[in-house]
């Protein structure tokens, strides 16, 4: 069961996704514009947002974008639109929503979106929560073993991204540097992920869409602004 936020100006696709969800299992409160989703963002954090794009006061894009800029945006978000263009939805993606979805929106589609970023916002709030290793205490290198000498400097610690391979595909373990702004560190983030999924597909479009759940246009837009060249990784075989 997850709390789930429904923003849309329109009465009954928010009875009917209400309805849905409901059957669900999940708790679902509804928002009929962006200071309503305001108000109930700050009063309690859901677990997953369906988020309309078009809307009377203030779009679902500019909400999503001020999420981002006050540290709010720290559940996954799941854009709607009847009207949207692939700009918009690849502009909301870029800001951080999760999926984008067209209405009318079929059952299976809702379902699989929702289950998906459900799942992505448990494995984010895991490794949130995971312990962090504190750094020893002294820096007095003299009383260490030569191999265990401290980095003098956080960009020793943390190697910048240009130099670190971003995932290895025996490990499967993600490295960048905590240096980085939030916005570059979840493109470089982006980029190792499909890079490791185009590898594992040998460069397949269609195998890849269906793996991560994004329709086949919106994931072409989400490589070329990602700069990631499908063709290359399969000839590499990442």
């Amino acid at each position: 069961m997850a709390n789930i936020l429904v923003v849309d100006d329109e009465m009954g696709i928010r009875e009917l996704l209400s309805e849905i969800l409901g059957d669900e299992g999940h708790v679902v409160a509804t928002a009929e514009n962006a200071q309503q989703a305001r108000e109930l963002r700050a009063a309690a954090k859901p677990d997953l947002v369906l988020l309309d794009i078009w809307m009377p006061d203030t779009d679902g894009v500019t909400l999503l974008k001020e999420w981002q800029r006050d540290g709010m945006l720290t559940m996954p978000v799941i854009m709607m639109s009847g009207h949207a263009t692939i700009d918009t939805a690849v502009e909301a993606t870029r800001i951080g929503a999760l999926n984008f979805l067209e209405k009318p929106i079929s059952l299976q589609k809702l379902l699989k979106a929702v289950q998906q970023g459900l799942t992505r916002g448990q494995e984010v709030t895991r490794i949130a929560s995971m312990p962090v290793r504190a750094p020893i205490a002294t820096t007095d290198s003299h009383h260490l073993p030569q191999d265990k000498v401290l980095p003098t400097s956080s960009s020793q610690m943390y190697p910048p991204i240009a130099s670190t391979p971003l995932m290895s595909a025996d490990t499967q373990f993600f490295t960048a540097s905590f240096e980085l702004p939030l916005r570059e560190a979840r493109d470089a983030f982006e980029r190792a992920y499909f890079e490791h999924h185009l590898g594992q597909e040998g460069g397949s479009m269609t195998r890849v869409a269906e793996k991560t759940g994004l329709e086949r246009t919106h994931l072409y837009r989400k490589l070329k602004q990602l700069g990631v060249e499908p063709g290359k990784i399969a000839k590499k075989g990442v």
